[in-house]
């Protein structure tokens, strides 16, 4: 479970009912059944047209995924990495395909299993490469759907505005009617701002950062993997992967390398 996304959709709600309560408490102003459907139901239309079906109708799946967290352990890499190289100096390559199978990365399991079937160094990073690009794709097909849904909320919003002031200037001969009239018209824009910098835009956001992370990780992998078939020495091979990382992961590195040495 990724805690920073819970938080902050709680907090979103929070601070919407604090302003609420500190400026009257009438919840029930400002909740509306046709506004809420205008807005929600608008904008995830608007982006299943904009998007092909197989990311459109999968939406509510995306905004789940920023729920849970990836694993992502660069220190255990590196150790992995680390270790594989020294028992293919020590045992040769061949004996890498004992431990593909207790391999949970299907990427570090592919890549060291090209290893091991002898694959062309040049081809085997093509391949993986070549992977990477799909991996990066298929995350921001999924960032561009939140992004429009974004972009849409507060169109839909305005748009269930511009209904509500139709039907308030319908009823203008009743001035007692002009108000509630406008406070409903304008709590579809309050829903389409909410939905669309509360929720959709920072899921999107939150996407392009686990991207960025994921690809790295890969990175790593691929950079460890063509260094273990060239027979590079393992020291190097730890100084490469490390400069990969920030000072603070470096750091928590260097800690529990000398934990283990202990």
């Amino acid at each position: 479970m990724d805690l920073a996304t819970l938080m902050g959709l709680v907090l979103v709600i929070a601070a919407l009912f604090i302003g609420i309560l500190t400026g009257g408490g009438d919840f029930a102003a400002f909740i509306n059944i046709p506004s809420l459907f205008i807005t929600v139901v608008g904008s995830i239309a608007a982006t299943m047209v904009a998007h092909p079906k197989d990311k459109a109708f999968k939406i509510v799946n995306i905004m789940l995924s920023t729920l849970r967290e990836p694993k992502i352990d660069h220190v255990s890499l590196i150790q992995t990495m680390v270790s594989f190289s020294e028992k293919a100096r020590r045992e040769g390559l061949l004996s890498l395909e004992e431990n593909l199978e207790s391999i949970e990365d299907p990427f570090m399991k592919k890549a060291l299993q090209l290893v091991v079937d002898g694959t062309d160094p040049d081809l085997l990073k093509n391949m993986m490469e070549t992977e990477m690009e799909l991996f990066e794709e298929e995350l921001d097909g999924e960032r561009a759907v939140l992004e429009s849904a974004g972009a849409y909320a507060p169109a839909f919003g305005m748009i269930g505005t511009l209904i509500g002031l139709i039907q308030m200037l319908k009823s203008l001969n009743d001035p007692e009617t002009l108000g509630p009239s406008m406070a409903v018209a304008l709590i579809t824009t309050l829903y389409g701002a909410v939905l669309a910098n509360g929720v959709f835009l920072p899921m999107a956001e939150k996407i392009k950062k686990r991207r960025d992370i994921l690809v790295l990780e890969k990175r790593m992998i691929l950079e460890a993997v063509l260094s273990i078939q060239a027979g590079e020495n393992p020291r190097i091979l730890e100084e490469k992967l490390k400069s990969f990382l920030p000072e603070k992961e470096r750091q928590a590195y260097e800690a529990a390398s000398q934990e283990a040495t202990a």
